[in-house]
């Protein structure tokens, strides 16, 4: 069932109203596992006259809902209703009249301990066990477990907020501070941001300074071993802004995030939150901060108008990201990084999506979805080879850069749909000598179609091919035949492993035990700490049905609950018959330590309830 005729997953009528500004008053309740305050929204009624607002609530307790106007505050009724699994509830709003033009309402609430967009950790849980630890994750519908709001990316809206919490702990939201006092936050975000990037975190953060707009928060132990991990990030934004353009937000913070944050890192404005994962020691993965400063303009400025469109946000930003790659390290990267982002989408359609073809397209249909339930790499990697395709076939970047600023100027602010996309490289592509051209692109098929993308661009895969000729040698039975082998006296990148691990899993190679040591042994696979690499060695493991690899595996699993890494391992444990109960006991263990988006997500999976 479609919620409503803007977005699929959202109860507002913002074909009626649109918020347009949001003051927030929270205190932060430790004890108790909630927020608690009030939220007084600013709308603006789009519709000729209007008697009711529907706004999206998700476990929310709502107080109170006032009708703010000049001569003073008075209550008005409201109800909550038509509860949806992993949507959320319709709150609505009785007017006391047919009104128009500008209105404004302070809704009295608090969240529920087990809130969907908060994860709340015990000191325990942190690395400095000291004190306890508030992260939220909105993306992509769980802001209305934070607040009443719409919660559609349909919908763009201006904050303030002032949170009350500890004394002795740090506030931070994807905004900028305004005024700080003991146990007293605020914030302003003066750029208009759906409501899925609203952002907060409470807890023992220090910072180190990168630059003079950027710096990096983390718990004590961890900052000087961000801060060298991520000492380009400046070269990375300067790389972006010659790319898409001015820099619209102010400031470009970095936040390490405790390992039960879910994804590789999450665009909020102002402060990027990061997976502690992407610390190899190395530099080797830092691609994912490249990707959410992208997002600074692809999502952030230009926006999917609701998630059946999620590619507009993410493979463009995947796009980007790859050119602010190549831009840094050279062509040759920018094109290795397109083919393991390719090897990326092949094992997920194999681990996650082979009975899924509904999802496997470009744009899905939400009607029967939430946006978790359908989310993949697909909008990712399809989406971002779609936008390489017609880089080539429109004649290289020197022809298509200059259309991305056009589309990125032209829509920045706004929220839109495939179709305008469409429009647009039609309307940028006017000139007769295009025709040719734009009549070789089948749009349904990269839109509609499913499976991987219809064209692949030729790319250099010089990088890979290096990472494939070990791939044969361990082909080979012969273990002593292997370990002969002059080819492993050339060593590979960090990324050329993990290219040879997920050609390997691809091609489901067999490895006895003495293959697996030989392999353990010859990249080094105990010392490491690239996480991409463990992630595929230990699923070789899984593959293998290597016992002895158990205890590492599991080590793993309850180290960090990005999703990328938790639903591989724990599904593929799911279906080891002789592990299958331990794997679920020990998932039933954890789960109250992942957001409950993971835990949905992996109990799926495995094919159990949560």
């Amino acid at each position: 069932m479609r919620l409503s005729a803007v977005d699929p997953s959202s109860f507002s009528n913002a074909d009626e109203v649109i918020t347009k500004h949001v003051n927030l008053d929270w205190t932060v309740d430790f004890q108790r596992s909630v927020l608690a305050g009030s939220a007084e929204i600013s709308m603006k009624i789009l519709a000729s006259e209007i008697d009711q607002i529907f706004l999206d609530v998700s476990d929310l307790k709502i107080n109170s809902v006032d009708l703010v106007q000049p001569e003073g505050s008075f209550p008005v009724t409201f109800n909550v209703s038509d509860f949806t699994e992993n949507i959320g509830s319709k709150l609505t709003i009785y007017l006391p009249t047919m009104t128009t033009g500008e209105i404004k309402l302070l809704v009295d609430y608090e969240t529920s301990p087990k809130a969907s967009g908060l994860l709340w950790l015990s000191k325990e849980q942190t690395l400095g066990k000291q004190h306890p630890f508030l992260f939220s994750q909105c993306q992509s519908i769980h802001a209305r477990s934070l607040m009443p709001c719409q919660d559609t990316p349909a919908v763009k809206f201006t904050y303030a907020a002032k949170l009350h919490h500890p004394e002795d702990l740090v506030a931070l939201m994807s905004a900028i501070e305004t005024e700080k006092r003991k146990g007293e936050t605020s914030f302003e975000q003066t750029v208009a941001i759906p409501s899925y990037l609203l952002a907060i975190v409470v807890g023992d953060l220090v910072s180190e300074d990168l630059s003079a707009i950027t710096r990096v928060w983390a718990e004590r132990d961890l900052v000087k071993a961000a801060a060298r991990e991520f000492v380009d990030t400046s070269k990375f934004l300067e790389k972006a802004i010659g790319i898409c353009g001015p820099y619209v937000w102010k400031r470009y913070d970095l936040l390490v995030m405790p390992p039960s944050f879910p994804f590789g890192g999450m665009e909020n404005p102002c402060l990027t939150f990061v997976t502690p994962t992407v610390i190899a020691g190395d530099k080797s993965l830092v691609s994912v901060v490249a990707h959410e400063i992208a997002h600074s303009w692809t999502g952030n400025l230009v926006t999917n108008k609701n998630f059946e469109h999620f590619w507009l946000n993410e493979g463009f930003t995947v796009f980007v990201e790859d050119k602010i790659i190549g831009e840094v390290y050279g062509k040759t990267y920018r094109d290795f990084h397109s083919c393991m982002g390719l090897a990326e989408l092949k094992d997920w359609m194999n681990v996650h999506m082979k009975d899924k073809p509904e999802i496997q397209k470009l744009v899905v249909d939400l009607t029967d979805l939430s946006p978790d339930d359908a989310f993949s790499t697909v909008p990712y990697m399809k989406g971002s080879t779609f936008l390489r395709y017609l880089e080539e076939l429109f004649g290289g970047p020197s022809v298509f850069d200059p259309f991305l600023r056009f589309y990125l100027q032209k829509y920045k602010f706004q929220s839109i749909e495939s179709n305008d996309f469409k429009k647009t490289v039609y309307e940028y592509f006017h000139e007769d000598k295009y025709n040719e051209i734009l009549s070789q692109i089948d749009w349904d098929k990269w839109f509609y179609g499913t499976g991987m993308p219809p064209i692949v661009p030729q790319y250099d895969r010089s990088l890979v091919e290096v990472a494939h000729k070990h791939v044969e040698l361990w082909k080979k039975e012969n273990v002593q035949e292997i370990e002969n082998s002059v080819l492993l006296n050339s060593s590979l990148s960090s990324l050329q492993v993990v290219e040879m691990l997920s050609k390997l899993l691809d091609e489901k190679v067999k490895f006895s035990k003495e293959k697996m040591r030989l392999f353990e042994k010859v990249y080094k696979i105990a010392e490491t700490q690239n996480s991409e690499i463990r992630f595929r060695y230990l699923r070789m493991c899984i593959m293998a049905r290597n016992l002895d690899a158990l205890d590492d595996i599991f080590a793993f699993a309850n180290g960090n609950f990005r999703m990328k890494f938790a639903r591989p391992i724990f599904k593929e444990l799911s279906q080891w018959p002789e592990v299958r109960e331990r794997a679920i006991e020990n998932f039933h263990q954890h789960k109250d330590q992942m957001m409950r988006m993971c835990a949905v997500q992996v109990a799926n999976d495995m094919g159990i309830s949560i």
